[in-house]
């Protein structure tokens, strides 16, 4: 990963954070989104705190408006010259509700950002791989993306369709040197998933995590490191011929669902 460019998108917290501090650590060059720039500045703090030499350049940015999504990718290639992979990861879960009682304007939110963010960070980078004949890009599923999850049809919607669009740009671009593939984490424990714990049960989330980690082969939830490990290989020369796949990293839950 040393000199490579990676652009990070929900960089600020969670799974953003963790691959952000995991590929400074691997000497990458990093370009940090994230729509809340105090947010950034903290992770900026922190990322600098473990890799005092790295090279990051920070972009406030609300990924589910398309001009400002071709900006971060304009100034990627100003200040590092070229864009060398691309982890789509920021999004939202939105509410909690039955199908037919969903907000709309939630409903939409949880799409604009979950599904547009992704389209719109692949239609602005994959024109630059084109033109160096190599990337390498990860776009955030979830397990959401593969099953469904009760009272979350905005999210399970907008994460199966980023799943789609993996495949199809993985087939579509795969002779530029374009490897795309997407990954399925279950409950790792982020801030988000956090919050979700706090809908579950508002007077005890800790019980509402405990009763879940039950139900996964492990007992117990992932961490942020989980993910960020797997997401460094796929974005690494380690990855050469892995393409358009799902990658599920839930502790295997996902198998008890069947396909």
């Amino acid at each position: 990963m040393q000199n490579r460019a990676i652009i990070i998108t929900g960089a600020a917290m969670g799974l953003g954070l963790a691959t952000a501090e995991l590929l400074a650590a691997k000497q990458a060059k990093l370009v940090l989104v994230d729509y809340n720039a105090e947010a950034l500045q903290a992770a900026k703090t922190k990322i600098l705190a473990k890799s005092p030499s790295a090279e990051l350049l920070l972009i406030p940015t609300d990924v589910s408006d398309e001009e400002a999504v071709q900006s971060y990718v304009e100034k990627t290639v100003e200040h590092f010259g070229r864009i060398d992979g691309l982890y789509n990861n920021a999004g939202i879960e939105g509410k909690q509700a039955p199908l037919t009682e969903y907000d709309i304007d939630v409903f939409k939110r949880v799409i604009d950002i979950n599904l547009m963010g992704v389209y719109y960070g692949m239609k602005y980078v994959i024109p630059v791989m084109k033109k160096q004949n190599y990337g390498k890009i990860v776009n955030v599923a979830s397990v959401g993306g593969i099953r469904g999850v009760v009272n979350q049809t905005a999210y399970v919607a907008s994460k199966h369709a980023v799943s789609g669009m993996t495949k199809n740009a993985a087939i579509e671009y795969g002779e530029y040197g374009i490897l795309t593939n997407a990954i399925a984490p279950g409950a790792i424990l982020t801030p988000m998933v956090e919050e979700a714990f706090k809908q579950v049960n508002p007077d005890d989330p800790k019980s509402a995590e405990q009763e879940y980690a039950q139900r996964n082969p492990t007992k117990k939830l992932g961490q942020p490191t989980d993910v960020a490990n797997v997401v460094a290989f796929l974005l690494s020369e380690d990855n050469g011929y892995v393409s358009g796949q799902t990658i599920a990293i839930d502790g295997g839950e996902s198998n008890l669902y069947g396909n």
